[in-house]
Protein backbone atom coordinates (compact mmCIF):
# COMPACT_ATOMS: atom_id res chain seq x y z
CA UNK A 1 0.00 0.00 0.00
CA UNK A 2 1.72 3.78 -1.23
CA UNK A 3 1.67 6.50 1.45
CA UNK A 4 -1.52 8.69 1.28
CA UNK A 5 1.22 11.60 0.83
CA UNK A 6 2.73 10.20 -2.31
CA UNK A 7 2.20 13.07 -4.62
CA UNK A 8 2.33 11.19 -8.03
CA UNK A 9 -0.97 9.47 -7.38
CA UNK A 10 -4.76 11.36 -7.94
CA UNK A 11 -6.42 13.38 -5.30
CA UNK A 12 -9.12 10.56 -5.01
CA UNK A 13 -6.74 7.77 -4.34
CA UNK A 14 -4.57 10.10 -1.87
CA UNK A 15 -7.70 10.68 0.16
CA UNK A 16 -8.85 6.88 0.20
CA UNK A 17 -4.85 5.88 1.73
CA UNK A 18 -5.39 9.25 4.56
CA UNK A 19 -8.75 7.48 5.59
CA UNK A 20 -7.11 4.04 5.99
CA UNK A 21 -3.76 5.08 7.19
CA UNK A 22 -5.02 7.71 9.21
CA UNK A 23 -8.33 8.37 9.93
CA UNK A 24 -9.70 4.57 10.86
CA UNK A 25 -12.25 2.61 9.38
CA UNK A 26 -14.99 3.73 12.49
CA UNK A 27 -13.16 7.19 13.45
CA UNK A 28 -14.48 10.97 12.60
CA UNK A 29 -13.12 13.13 10.91
CA UNK A 30 -14.51 16.75 9.57
CA UNK A 31 -14.40 18.42 6.28
CA UNK A 32 -11.75 21.18 7.91
CA UNK A 33 -9.48 18.23 8.43
CA UNK A 34 -9.94 16.66 4.95
CA UNK A 35 -9.06 20.77 3.68
CA UNK A 36 -6.07 21.41 5.81
CA UNK A 37 -4.19 18.07 5.29
CA UNK A 38 -5.13 18.54 1.44
CA UNK A 39 -4.25 21.92 1.17
CA UNK A 40 -4.19 23.81 -2.39
CA UNK A 41 -5.86 20.58 -3.93
CA UNK A 42 -8.64 21.83 -5.75
CA UNK A 43 -12.10 19.96 -5.44
CA UNK A 44 -10.85 17.25 -2.76
CA UNK A 45 -14.05 17.05 -0.85
CA UNK A 46 -16.05 16.05 -4.49
CA UNK A 47 -13.15 13.49 -4.11
CA UNK A 48 -13.59 12.08 -1.08
CA UNK A 49 -17.42 11.47 -2.51
CA UNK A 50 -16.23 9.70 -5.60
CA UNK A 51 -15.28 7.24 -3.16
CA UNK A 52 -18.94 6.16 -3.14
CA UNK A 53 -18.96 5.31 -6.16
CA UNK A 54 -16.37 2.42 -5.15
CA UNK A 55 -18.38 1.18 -2.76
CA UNK A 56 -16.72 3.10 0.47
CA UNK A 57 -19.09 3.87 2.79
CA UNK A 58 -18.38 7.66 4.45
CA UNK A 59 -21.49 8.62 6.41
CA UNK A 60 -22.76 12.26 6.87
CA UNK A 61 -25.27 13.58 9.72
CA UNK A 62 -28.04 12.27 6.88
CA UNK A 63 -27.14 9.18 7.16
CA UNK A 64 -25.81 8.83 10.96
CA UNK A 65 -27.49 12.05 13.32
CA UNK A 66 -24.83 11.37 15.78
CA UNK A 67 -23.06 13.16 13.54
CA UNK A 68 -22.36 17.24 13.70
CA UNK A 69 -22.91 19.19 9.95
CA UNK A 70 -19.53 19.09 9.44
CA UNK A 71 -18.62 15.70 10.33
CA UNK A 72 -17.87 12.44 8.58
CA UNK A 73 -17.56 9.10 9.15
CA UNK A 74 -15.15 6.40 7.85
CA UNK A 75 -17.51 3.35 8.31
CA UNK A 76 -16.09 0.84 5.85
CA UNK A 77 -13.49 0.48 3.12
CA UNK A 78 -14.36 0.25 -0.30
CA UNK A 79 -12.11 -0.88 -3.41
CA UNK A 80 -8.93 -0.53 -2.89
CA UNK A 81 -8.76 2.32 -5.69
CA UNK A 82 -4.99 3.01 -5.63
CA UNK A 83 -4.63 -0.48 -7.38
CA UNK A 84 -3.39 -0.44 -11.33
CA UNK A 85 -6.78 -0.48 -13.06
CA UNK A 86 -8.99 -0.45 -9.71
CA UNK A 87 -9.33 3.40 -9.84
CA UNK A 88 -11.12 4.30 -13.16
CA UNK A 89 -14.26 6.34 -12.37
CA UNK A 90 -17.68 4.48 -12.68
CA UNK A 91 -20.02 5.57 -15.58
CA UNK A 92 -22.96 7.48 -14.04
CA UNK A 93 -21.60 6.43 -10.84
CA UNK A 94 -22.06 10.45 -9.36
CA UNK A 95 -25.75 11.93 -9.16
CA UNK A 96 -25.92 15.02 -11.12
CA UNK A 97 -28.24 18.07 -10.04
CA UNK A 98 -30.53 17.09 -13.33
CA UNK A 99 -30.62 13.54 -11.71
CA UNK A 100 -31.98 14.74 -8.34
CA UNK A 101 -34.42 17.11 -9.78
CA UNK A 102 -36.21 13.97 -11.96
CA UNK A 103 -35.75 11.84 -8.73
CA UNK A 104 -37.66 14.38 -6.86
CA UNK A 105 -40.03 15.41 -9.19
CA UNK A 106 -40.87 10.93 -10.13
CA UNK A 107 -41.57 10.49 -6.33
CA UNK A 108 -43.37 13.59 -5.30
CA UNK A 109 -41.15 15.36 -3.60
CA UNK A 110 -41.45 12.97 -0.57
CA UNK A 111 -39.64 10.39 1.35
CA UNK A 112 -40.84 7.12 -0.62
CA UNK A 113 -40.02 5.06 3.13
CA UNK A 114 -41.92 6.99 5.39
CA UNK A 115 -43.50 9.54 3.74
CA UNK A 116 -42.39 12.71 4.75
CA UNK A 117 -41.91 16.13 2.59
CA UNK A 118 -39.10 18.02 2.56
CA UNK A 119 -38.78 20.43 5.87
CA UNK A 120 -41.58 18.92 7.52
CA UNK A 121 -41.46 18.15 11.41
CA UNK A 122 -41.23 14.34 12.52
CA UNK A 123 -44.20 13.35 14.79
CA UNK A 124 -43.35 14.40 18.58
CA UNK A 125 -40.10 16.10 17.79
CA UNK A 126 -38.36 19.02 17.06
CA UNK A 127 -36.48 17.57 13.77
CA UNK A 128 -37.08 18.56 10.05
CA UNK A 129 -36.79 16.41 7.43
CA UNK A 130 -34.05 16.42 4.72
CA UNK A 131 -34.83 15.21 1.60
CA UNK A 132 -32.31 13.36 -0.46
CA UNK A 133 -31.42 10.82 -3.16
CA UNK A 134 -30.21 7.20 -1.93
CA UNK A 135 -29.25 4.62 -3.86
CA UNK A 136 -31.32 1.39 -3.40
CA UNK A 137 -30.88 -2.49 -4.49
CA UNK A 138 -33.30 -3.75 -6.15
CA UNK A 139 -34.03 -7.16 -7.13
CA UNK A 140 -35.59 -7.55 -10.08
CA UNK A 141 -38.42 -10.79 -11.30
CA UNK A 142 -35.32 -12.29 -13.55
CA UNK A 143 -33.19 -12.30 -10.11
CA UNK A 144 -30.49 -9.99 -11.64
CA UNK A 145 -29.71 -7.08 -8.62
CA UNK A 146 -29.44 -3.53 -9.91
CA UNK A 147 -28.51 0.07 -8.17
CA UNK A 148 -32.21 2.47 -8.30
CA UNK A 149 -32.35 6.12 -7.39
CA UNK A 150 -35.12 7.03 -4.62
CA UNK A 151 -35.92 9.62 -2.68
CA UNK A 152 -35.24 8.95 0.81
CA UNK A 153 -35.39 10.95 4.31
CA UNK A 154 -32.39 11.56 6.29
CA UNK A 155 -33.89 9.14 9.07
CA UNK A 156 -34.93 6.62 6.76
CA UNK A 157 -31.84 6.37 4.91
CA UNK A 158 -30.01 4.98 8.40
CA UNK A 159 -32.41 2.24 8.35
CA UNK A 160 -32.44 1.34 4.78
CA UNK A 161 -29.00 1.36 3.91
CA UNK A 162 -28.59 -2.14 3.62
CA UNK A 163 -31.99 -3.08 2.33
CA UNK A 164 -32.28 -4.98 -1.03
CA UNK A 165 -36.09 -4.51 -2.33
CA UNK A 166 -37.59 -7.47 -4.18
CA UNK A 167 -39.34 -6.83 -6.62
CA UNK A 168 -40.17 -11.09 -7.50
CA UNK A 169 -41.52 -11.50 -3.92
CA UNK A 170 -43.43 -8.38 -3.90
CA UNK A 171 -45.25 -9.56 -6.97
CA UNK A 172 -45.71 -12.96 -5.93
CA UNK A 173 -47.54 -11.79 -2.73
CA UNK A 174 -49.56 -9.43 -4.91
CA UNK A 175 -50.60 -12.80 -6.82
CA UNK A 176 -51.89 -13.94 -3.73
CA UNK A 177 -54.47 -12.00 -2.79
CA UNK A 178 -58.40 -11.51 -3.77
CA UNK A 179 -59.35 -10.24 -7.12
CA UNK A 180 -60.92 -7.53 -5.02
CA UNK A 181 -57.86 -6.57 -2.94
CA UNK A 182 -55.79 -6.66 -6.11
CA UNK A 183 -58.29 -4.30 -7.82
CA UNK A 184 -57.90 -1.96 -4.35
CA UNK A 185 -54.33 -1.92 -4.61
CA UNK A 186 -54.20 -0.76 -8.36
CA UNK A 187 -55.98 1.96 -7.62
CA UNK A 188 -53.35 3.06 -4.95
CA UNK A 189 -50.73 1.90 -7.65
CA UNK A 190 -52.17 4.10 -10.08
CA UNK A 191 -52.84 7.66 -7.92
CA UNK A 192 -49.70 6.65 -5.95
CA UNK A 193 -51.29 7.70 -2.85
CA UNK A 194 -53.59 4.74 -0.44
CA UNK A 195 -57.45 5.93 -0.08
CA UNK A 196 -58.42 4.74 3.47
CA UNK A 197 -62.30 3.68 3.80
CA UNK A 198 -64.37 5.04 6.28
CA UNK A 199 -63.65 1.38 8.10
CA UNK A 200 -59.90 2.26 8.32
CA UNK A 201 -60.55 6.17 9.89
CA UNK A 202 -62.64 4.77 12.56
CA UNK A 203 -60.33 2.10 13.58
CA UNK A 204 -57.08 4.68 13.25
CA UNK A 205 -59.23 6.94 15.66
CA UNK A 206 -59.97 4.36 17.75
CA UNK A 207 -56.44 3.37 17.99
CA UNK A 208 -55.58 6.53 19.25
CA UNK A 209 -58.21 6.75 22.06
CA UNK A 210 -56.79 6.12 25.96
CA UNK A 211 -57.69 2.80 27.40
CA UNK A 212 -60.73 3.76 29.29
CA UNK A 213 -62.10 4.72 26.10
CA UNK A 214 -61.30 2.29 23.87
CA UNK A 215 -63.32 -0.16 26.58
CA UNK A 216 -66.55 1.67 25.76
CA UNK A 217 -65.85 1.17 22.18
CA UNK A 218 -65.54 -2.68 23.05
CA UNK A 219 -68.43 -2.39 25.29
CA UNK A 220 -71.06 -1.63 22.99
CA UNK A 221 -69.16 -3.58 20.22
CA UNK A 222 -69.09 -6.94 21.95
Amino acid sequence: MPSWEDQTLGTMKRVALWLVQVVGVGNTFTKNQLRETFQGVSQVDRRMRDLRDFEWKIDTNREDDELEADQHRFVAQGIAVWEPGKGTRKTGGTITAAQRHEVLMRDGHMCRSCGIGPGETYVGTDATSQLDVARRQVRLPNGQIEMQLVIECNRCRIGNRNLVANVDDLLSRINLLPAYEKKILAGWVVDDARHLSELERIWADYRSLPAEARQHVKDALC
